[in-house]
C-alpha cells in the first residue's frame, strides 16, 4: 500500500515518527542516532525512515515547510499507516527577550492566522493543544537533560515574509513565544484522527535581537531537542 506522497507499505512505519521539517534533518537524525536503519519514503525528496533507538522502533520523516505539507503527510501517516504519535522536531523565530536561541520551546498550544481549521465547519475558532501526555514526558526529559526550555504557546503562521511589520508585537503581547509554520495544521488532524502530536522546537533565530543560525547548523546541531524527541518516542 502506498499513498500519492508516501511510497512505504503497512508495517514499514513505527508507532512514533519524529518529523523534522527539513528532510536532511531527518536523514542526519536517522543516520547518527537510529540502529537497523531503512529507507522507506523518497517521494519529493521528503526521505523517511525507520530504524530502532535503544531497541525501540521509530520512524523519522520530513514533514516540509507550512501547514499545507504537515497537513499531508501527518494525515497519511495517521490514517493510512496507523500511526498513534507524531513529534514535530522543529526550528522557530523567537518573539521574547528571554527566549533565546537554541534555547527549547514545549509547545502547549497553538494560536494561527490559517484558516485550516475551516475544513471542520465548527461554529467557532479552535484551539490546536498538544497532547499532555507526551508534553509532560518532554518535560521531565528536558528537566532529566538539564537544557533551557519554555512551555507554551507560538504561533503557526501561513507567512514567512510578513507584510505587517507590527506583528510580531501582537502576538507577543498575548503571550506567543516564538513564530514556525506547521504545528496548528499537526496538532488539528491529530485531534480529528483521534491520535496524538506533540512540537519540539529549537529557537534558531530571534525577531528581538536579530541573532540567527545557519542552515547547516539548524540541519545538524539541534541535538538536544532531537535527544528528548527520541527519549520520549
Amino acid at each position: 500500500m502506498a499513498t500519492p506522497h508516501n511510497q512505504a507499505t503497512k508495517g514499514e512505519i513505527a508507532k512514533t515518527v519524529l518529523m523534522p521539517g527539513d528532510p536532511l534533518r531527518a536523514k542526519f537524525l536517522a543516520e547518527t542516532y537510529l540502529e537497523n536503519v531503512k529507507q522507506f519514503n523518497t517521494v519529493r525528496n521528503m526521505f523517511g525512515y525507520t530504524g530502532t533507538y535503544k531497541g525501540k522502533e521509530v520512524s523519522i520523516m520530513g514533514s516540509g515547510m507550512g501547514m499545507p505539507s504537515i497537513g499531508i503527510y501527518s494525515y497519511e501517516l495517521f490514517s493510512q499507516y496507523d500511526v498513534e504519535n507524531i513529534i514535530r522536531i522543529g526550528s522557530c523565530g523567537s518573539f521574547k527577550e528571554n527566549v533565546h536561541l537554541r534555547d527549547i520551546i514545549i509547545v502547549q498550544g497553538c494560536c494561527t492566522d490559517s484558516n485550516f481549521a475551516h475544513q471542520y465547519e465548527l461554529p467557532g475558532t479552535y484551539s490546536a493543544i498538544s497532547s499532555y501526555a507526551l508534553l509532560e514526558r518532554a518535560v521531565n526529559k528536558a528537566k532529566e537533560k538539564d537544557v533551557v526550555y519554555h512551555v507554551g504557546n507560538v504561533l503557526a503562521s501561513d507567512i514567512f515574509y510578513h507584510a505587517d511589520q507590527g506583528s510580531v508585537e501582537k502576538w507577543a503581547s498575548m503571550g506567543c513565544l516564538g513564530v514556525e509554520m506547521e504545528s496548528y495544521a499537526l496538532f488539528a488532524t491529530a485531534a480529528y484522527l483521534n491520535k496524538r502530536a506533540l512540537t519540539l522546537l529549537t529557537v534558531s533565530d530571534s525577531l528581538v535581537s536579530n541573532e540567527e543560525t545557519s542552515p547547516e547548523e539548524r540541519e545538524k546541531t539541534f541535538t538536544a531537542m532531537m535527544e528528548i524527541a527520541l527519549e520520549i518516542a
